[in-house]
């Protein structure tokens, strides 16, 4: 074979190569696929400075004054959003109920196939947004929080994950994948200075330890 041929050739192989890796390296679930990006490090800092220190009160608390899932458009409800948003290759059915698709959990590491599998976990969960100031705010605002898909505040992760967290904050649960933790910490953040609501000591103690490798 001429040498030119032989090196076109190689080009084309080349070519073609990176094009497949690119392309895989698309189609693998990331992190950074799940959740709007959080602020910086730097930027959580700040914020966490400027939050108010208090002691929490759960008194009067009930998950149905958090209206959750309302309807986003047409027949899709904030969960099927989510997990459209948060997955690879989702199909949705014509009620927009994921049919299939692969959701990567960044709490634990673990891939799914099927979406009932995954819970659609309230970053800030609603009782710690109750106990911090939420129990003033208005049913509409309450509303927006527990359906928020602008701030980094809704993420699919393993179903039995998320009951494990259940309520907690950081200072009594972290995601046991340790390279999320950084930005985990900063949608925390982020979502409670948002929406003007208080943390307790230890809570800001934890925030503080785990914001310093960020």
């Amino acid at each position: 074979m001429p040498k030119f041929y032989a090196r076109r050739r190689l080009s084309i192989l080349a070519t073609l190569t990176g094009l497949i890796a690119s392309v895989a390296l698309f189609n693998s679930p990331t992190a950074s696929a799940a959740l709007p990006t959080p602020v910086s490090g730097a930027t959580a800092r700040s914020y966490l400075a400027q939050l108010t220190v208090a002691t929490e009160d759960r008194t009067g608390y009930d998950r149905d004054l958090f209206p959750h899932w309302i309807t986003q458009s047409g027949t899709c409800n904030t969960r099927e959003v989510v997990l459209k948003r948060d997955g690879t290759n989702v199909v949705q059915d014509s009620a927009c109920a994921a049919t299939s698709g692969t959701w990567y959990s960044v709490y634990d590491g673990a891939t799914w196939t099927v979406a009932s599998d995954l819970d659609i976990d309230h970053l800030v969960p609603l009782a710690e947004a109750w106990d911090s100031g939420a129990d003033s705010w208005t049913t509409s605002r309450r509303q927006s929080f527990a359906n928020d898909l602008t701030r980094p505040q809704l993420i699919a992760v393993t179903d039995n994950v998320n009951q494990s967290k259940s309520d907690q904050d950081p200072a009594e649960w972290m995601p046991s994948v340790s390279s999320y933790r950084c930005t985990y910490v900063r949608a925390w953040v982020q979502v409670k200075y948002y929406y003007g609501l208080s943390v307790d000591s230890a809570e800001k103690s934890a925030l503080t330890s785990y914001l310093s490798g960020c």
